[in-house]
């Protein structure tokens, strides 16, 4: 049987590569963003995301995926790590993963879940917890590509010390609307009780459905898929709303 040639392109995307860490930032109370070196790399789209591989001294080795949260720099790329307490991945990169360590990555993975600096419709980005990650790669993506598009961010976490990019979303941007939503504290004084998502966020915050936004929402599982149905109920259209969500998987 003759054997189907891989393009070039999606072949270097399917290849192991080294990646150097070379800066470490702490992000929130549970989460560290972590800076590589990555030489070759191929560049990626906002919303992207890459395998993490892990190889001990024994040769065991374990991998995750991670959504990147740089818009494309050469062979610079970013990832925010949430620390997972139990897990087998996310402390170790949170919190040991030292400047100079190495570890191998792969990717950048996915084609649907991202935004192009050629879409001028308006952007719905709708975040809970870590699920920020690949939103904020858009958010600073436009930036980047010195786009106009009007952006909104309806940011869902559990306290103000949860928040992640909290010092970079505080200074804002043009064309760019950040509103948090708390689940469990809010800061003193905040008009919106602590509490989970809910349609009148959408509606007040989001934007109407009559203005055909792209809308992203990403997040755990049952956030995603609660949301998205928010979203549909307000009359956006199931066609214009992408999801990209996450659950338990060992960290």
């Amino acid at each position: 049987m003759a054997r189907t040639a891989v393009p070039r392109r999606l072949g270097d995307r399917l290849r192991w590569r080294a990646a150097e860490l070379v800066e470490r930032r702490p992000e929130a109370t549970a989460a560290a963003t972590l800076v590589f070196d990555v030489p070759g790399w191929p560049g990626h789209l906002p919303g992207q995301h890459l395998d993490v591989r892990l190889t001990a001294e024994d040769g065991y080795s374990t991998q995750r995926s991670y959504s990147l949260a740089s818009a494309a720099d050469g062979d610079r790329i970013e990832l925010t790590v949430q620390r997972v307490d139990d897990g087998e991945v996310s402390p170790y990169l949170a919190d040991d993963l030292a400047v100079g360590d190495a570890v191998e990555i792969r990717g950048p993975v996915g084609g649907w879940f991202v935004w192009r600096p050629e879409q001028t419709e308006p952007v719905l980005l709708v975040a809970g917890g870590s699920g920020l990650v690949p939103l904020m790669a858009m958010i600073r993506g436009r930036d980047a590509a010195g786009s106009r598009t009007p952006f909104r961010l309806l940011y869902s976490v559990r306290t103000p010390g949860d928040r992640l990019y909290a010092a970079e979303l505080d200074r804002g941007a043009p064309g760019l609307d950040t509103t948090y939503v708390y689940t469990r504290a809010a800061p003193e004084g905040w008009a919106r009780p602590a509490g989970r998502l809910e349609a009148r966020d959408l509606a007040e915050w989001g934007w109407p459905a009559e203005f055909e936004p792209t809308c992203y929402v990403c997040g755990p599982t049952g956030f995603v898929e609660t949301a998205a149905a928010l979203l549909v109920a307000l009359g956006h259209s199931p066609d214009r709303i992408r999801t990209e969500r996450f659950g338990p998987g060992g960290g």
